[in-house]
Formats: structure tokens, C-alpha cells, sequence
């Protein structure tokens, strides 16, 4: 026979439960045991098919060479009108033009990223990159990741590259992550996976 109070098994004609102390009541005899407590369930990992750490590198180096071309095109046409205005300039104009090109560079890659890696990842689930290679960004749920997580993800990453060789290891996190999450992924929680439609 078992406790009605905490489940034991208790001998025929025991008047005290040995498990909790509690009397035991004749004729009342629970069908079953209390079943046992789950165990605590693990730290949550939802099952997808997680994108390999080659196809996210080519991703991002396409996204890269995007970006270059990009800048190379902006650079030469604002080096065309500096020419082109060469004439109307003082030497006095000459510095502030040439901080310009300084600065060009992150606003342009910032703007790129904002469209590439914040609208389109927003929209569609992927970048130009992630695109070819066939891999989308989603959250927990599997969903797209709405505009303002994914530019908290971009600045994320964009924060890296301020400290020395934080961005390789950035890149190089999904070789060794059980989820093959970047360090940029982990700040939002979202994974990178093969696009089923792929």
C-alpha cells in the first residue's frame, strides 16, 4: 500500500507512514505513488538546422565586397567633384575635403549595413550574402527579426570592430558554439539557418 500524504510504500498494518510520519488511514489507499518531479528542464535551445560556419563566412564576405564596391564607387565620385571644384577651392577648403574621405567610410559602411543588414534581414530574413549562400536570420521563434533587434545587432557587431581582434573572434565564435551563434547573434538571440526553401 502507498502514503495518501507523500506517495511511500508502506507495509499492511503500518499505522505511522515512514517516508513523512503522517497516520495512515485505513481503507484509504491511493491507486498509485505520487509521481516523481520532472527534472529541471535544460537551458532552451530550439531545434533548427543551424547554417555551417563556411556558408556564414562567405555570407559575410560578400556582404564585404559589396560594401567595398560600394565604397569605391562613392569615393570616386567625390574625388571627381573635389577635382571638378578644384578650381574654386582655397587651400583652406582643401583639409576639410580631405577629412570627408576620413569619414566617408563609416558613414557609408553604416548605411549599407542599415539597408543590407537591417531592412533586408528585417524583410526577407536575409542579407545580399546570406541570400546567395542560402541562409536566413530568424529569433527563438523562428521568426524574422523586427527592425530594431536587428539594428541592435548591427551595431553589436559594428561595436566589435572598435577593439582589437574582437572581430575575428567574432567570426570565428560559431566553430566552437553549440548553436554556431556569433557574438552578435548572442547579444539579440538570434540564429543564423539554411533557408528551408532553399
Amino acid at each position: 500500500m502507498f502514503c495518501a500524504i507523500c506517495g511511500a510504500t508502506v507495509n499492511e498494518g503500518t499505522a505511522f507512514c515512514p517516508g513523512c510520519g503522517s497516520r495512515m488511514q485505513t481503507g484509504a489507499v491511493p491507486a498509485q505513488p505520487f509521481a516523481a518531479a520532472p527534472p529541471p528542464p535544460a537551458a532552451y535551445a530550439p531545434a533548427m538546422d543551424y547554417a555551417t560556419w563556411g556558408n556564414r563566412a562567405l555570407g559575410y564576405i560578400i556582404d564585404s565586397v559589396l560594401v567595398g564596391v560600394l565604397m569605391v564607387v562613392l569615393w570616386a565620385i567625390l574625388a571627381g567633384a573635389i577635382v571638378g571644384l578644384a578650381g574654386g577651392l582655397t587651400h583652406h577648403a582643401v583639409g576639410p575635403a580631405c577629412c570627408f574621405f576620413i569619414i566617408l567610410f563609416p558613414i557609408s559602411t553604416l548605411l549599407v549595413g542599415l539597408y543590407n543588414r537591417v531592412y533586408l534581414v528585417s524583410q526577407r530574413g536575409y542579407s545580399i550574402g546570406q541570400g546567395v549562400v542560402k541562409v536566413k536570420v530568424v529569433d527563438a521563434n523562428g521568426r524574422f527579426l523586427t527592425q530594431g533587434t536587428a539594428f541592435v545587432r548591427l551595431l553589436a557587431q559594428a561595436g566589435m570592430g572598435l577593439v582589437p581582434f574582437l572581430p575575428m573572434l567574432d567570426l570565428l565564435w560559431p566553430l566552437w558554439d553549440e548553436r554556431r551563434q556569433t557574438l552578435h547573434d548572442k547579444a539579440v538571440n538570434c540564429y543564423v539557418i539554411n533557408d528551408p526553401r532553399a
